[in-house]
């Protein structure tokens, strides 16, 4: 099956791609807020749901959303027309890496999507580059909310050093020259509602196509992630969203 099709009815039912309620988004960005008319930068954009729900903090803004997914890229368009927001969002398809800075967003997002960049130090590195002077850089970072087990380090396929815990992922933020200024931990609930969207709306999909040739494929996928999810990093696995500013 089609991974990336895969991936957006996986998370159709919550496009926000990472385990943060519509609540706790909207609070990150109102205290993210840098003006009415800021630029926006959303790196590793998926369907645009983090750059298009700025939009709506900043009135006069603009936003360019970078992803490698045409598919993805399509629903971000479908969703800022839908929105009356595809005059202000401009959507590149393209690698991250090749995306000439300018150095000059006042918002650059990248929230569940620090692989592009190799971790969250690279992250640090390559997003920071877009960021002007009284910019934020948004990041969203998994982090080990207890010691990793080895049924939670095979189901992710990382290395303990992969991640840091907490303290220590605000500690790299710090030594890469960024001060957060807000953050989000998201709770059980958060991540409980995230993974039974991600398996619920793939397997719903296979059940009600049953005569589709990647049915059972998709429902073996569903079933797969719920058991890596369950049985090996949930209550481990921590996530959070960090508003930075430069030190």
């Amino acid at each position: 099956m089609d991974r990336q099709r895969l991936s957006s009815i996986a998370h159709s039912h919550h496009p926000i791609a990472a385990p943060i309620s519509g609540v706790n988004v909207n609070r990150l960005l109102r205290r993210a807020d840098r003006g009415p008319a800021a630029r926006i930068l959303d790196l590793g954009c998926g369907e645009a749901a983090w750059a298009l729900q700025a939009l709506a903090h900043h009135p006069d803004g603009h936003a360019d959303g970078v992803d490698l997914s045409r598919y993805a890229l399509e629903r971000a368009a479908a969703a800022a027309a839908e929105r009356g927001l595809a005059d202000r969002l401009t959507l590149h398809e393209r690698d991250a890496h090749t995306y000439v800075p300018d150095g000059d967003y006042d918002l650059v997002l990248c929230v569940g999507s620090t692989h592009i960049f190799d971790g969250v130090a690279g992250t640090l590195r390559m997003a920071g580059r877009h960021v002007n002077s009284h910019g934020i850089l948004l990041i969203g970072e998994g982090f080990w909310q207890a010691p990793p087990t080895p049924a939670a380090l095979a189901a992710l396929d990382v290395k303990p050093e992969d991640y840091t815990d907490l303290a220590g992922l605000v500690d790299v933020a710090e030594q890469a020259g960024w001060t957060p200024v807000y953050a989000h931990v998201s709770d059980a609930a958060e991540w409980d509602n995230y993974e039974w969207s991600w398996v619920g709306s793939l397997t719903e999909w296979a059940l009600d196509n049953p005569g589709h040739p990647d049915a059972a494929d998709a429902l073996a996928v569903a079933r797969e992630h719920r058991d890596q999810w369950l049985r090996g990093y949930r209550d481990v696995l921590g996530f959070a969203t960090l508003v930075l500013r430069r030190a």
